[in-house]
This record gives C-alpha cells, structure tokens and sequence, in this order.
C-alpha cells in the first residue's frame, strides 16, 4: 500500500539519482568555467564564445566518457522502481 513514507522515500531516491547523474556534468562545466574566467581575467580577453564553446566540448567528452555508467544508473534505477510496483500497490 503506498504510504506518504513510501512516496517520500520514492522521491527521495529520484532525487538523489537526478544528483548522481548529474554531478559529473556539473562539475565539468564549473570547473572549465572557472578555468576560462581566470584565463579572461588574465588576458582581459572578453569573448562571449571563449566561455561557452570549451563548456560545450568538454561536457561533449564527459557524456562520451560517463555516459554508459549514467545510463546504467538510471536503467537500474528505473528496474527496481518498476518491479517494486506490485508490492506499492497492494
């Protein structure tokens, strides 16, 4: 039977593989951000292009390199969630 302790526990679990999948993305993209903002700021070279296409290719290389494991997160994710449905339900 679902519970509001059981929807919350749902919820939760989706919340923390949204961060999980996530997180390597994120991370990628904030820490070359940060990498071309001080090489602007030291070069005072202010191109809007300088900042966006590097972010785009290295969030190109992390899905190419983390993108099986994300997908394997999120399928075993997604399994365990659908064969936990009979036992929710009744």
């Amino acid at each position: 039977m679902m519970t509001p302790e059981t929807v919350l526990t749902i919820a939760q679990q989706a919340l923390e593989m949204t961060v999980m999948v996530s997180a390597p993305m994120l991370g990628a993209a904030l820490v070359t951000g940060l990498l071309v903002s001080l090489f602007q700021a030291a070069t005072q070279l202010n191109e809007m292009t300088l900042s966006f296409i590097p972010k785009l290719l290295v969030l190109v290389l992390v899905m190419m390199i983390a993108g099986p494991w994300m997908i394997s997160m999120l399928t075993d994710y997604m399994r365990r969630l659908f064969t936990s449905i009979p036992t929710l339900i009744g």
